[in-house]
């Protein structure tokens, strides 16, 4: 027997209760979810998507995946949204720079998460705007006013951080960047020189490291650091990926963490705190970031409005064990 049936209705009846119709009484569609409960009924999201002209498609794109984009942010960032998106709804995850203006399939989606890095991602955001595709960026703050956006503070994180190791004791410092074009980098590199600067602290060019986020670069260019006449005391590594190899350089190099050298990394994934030593790190509010993100797009979808279309979730600093206290000692 169908619900129609069952309920004493017709089928169109009973379709538009399913999708929530204002044309049918409260009650009759409670009547008739309760019937489908019972029943076991499961939608038909391919047919409901072609009644809505839905995909239940949402596209994930990131600065970029190859390099620069460290594994942990991505799978955090990927998990966090699949678990905060409605039942139904699928993500497909792609890089921007597979796509320019021209073969970006938009109709494919529904709508979009831009897991921004870089102002050169500015024209691909550009190009979902203007088709008015509903869109909310992470990551990275926009100067612009009319996109959903959620960005973290790594600035104030790198701060807090590097002033934490000053309190410790520690003048001498080296740094290991990441991507050189993504916004992270730029700031966090900035409060490393801001910090240096109030405390009168010179950094040595052999101490000022490029990588790439990926742990292979730390490892290297940790490598290459540790090669000159001096050590730093402590190295500020600019992502937990790459504070893993720059661990593993000091190890293969016969300097111990943290009695030789302090090591500081910054996002705080899961894994730091099993560490040897437990990473001293920053923890970014990335799974606060994507579950405010999905949310508002949710109601982007339903054409509901945003309370909040604009906001930069603050950092916090996570002490461990990576960091020696030198507070005792005398520094030349």
């Amino acid at each position: 027997m169908t619900i129609a049936k069952m309920a004493g209705v017709s089928h169109t009846t009973v379709s538009r209760a399913l999708n929530d119709s204002p044309l049918v009484k409260e009650k009759t569609k409670q009547k008739i979810r309760q019937i489908a409960n019972d029943l076991g009924y499961v939608p038909n999201l391919n047919a409901k998507g072609l009644v809505k002209n839905q995909s239940f498609l949402i596209g994930i794109f990131f600065s970029e995946m190859k390099t620069g984009t460290s594994p942990s942010f991505l799978v955090d960032v990927m998990n966090k949204a699949r678990d905060t998106l409605p039942k139904g709804y699928i993500i497909s995850v792609d890089s921007m720079d597979n796509y320019n203006e021209q073969s970006l399939p938009i109709n494919r989606y529904d709508g979009v998460i831009v897991v921004s890095q870089s102002t050169d991602d500015d024209a691909f955001i550009e190009t979902l705007a203007s088709r008015k595709i509903p869109l909310v960026v992470l990551n990275r703050k926009l100067e612009r006013d009319d996109i959903v956006n959620y960005a973290t503070d790594d600035y104030l994180g790198a701060q807090m951080l590097l002033r934490y190791a000053v309190r410790m004791g520690h003048r001498h410092f080296g740094i290991i960047e990441g991507q050189s074009r993504f916004m992270s980098t730029v700031e966090r590199r900035r409060a490393f020189d801001d910090v240096m600067s109030e405390n009168h602290l010179a950094v040595s060019n052999d101490h000022i490291k490029s990588g790439n986020y990926l742990p292979e670069s730390g490892y290297l260019e940790m490598k290459e650091m540790l090669t000159v006449s001096q050590a730093p005391t402590c190295v500020f590594v600019t992502n937990d990926d790459m504070a893993i190899g720059a661990i593993r350089a000091c190890n293969d190099l016969g300097y111990g963490v943290p009695e030789d050298i302090s090591i500081l990394g910054f996002d705080d994934m899961d894994y730091t705190k099993y560490l040897v030593p437990r990473l001293t790190t920053v923890r970014k509010p990335t799974p606060s970031l994507v579950e405010a993100g999905v949310s508002a797009l949710t109601n982007l979808l339903e054409g509901l409005s945003i309370e909040t279309p604009k906001c930069v979730f603050p950092p916090a600093l996570v002490v461990r064990a990576s960091v020696q206290d030198l507070r005792n000692e005398t520094q030349s």
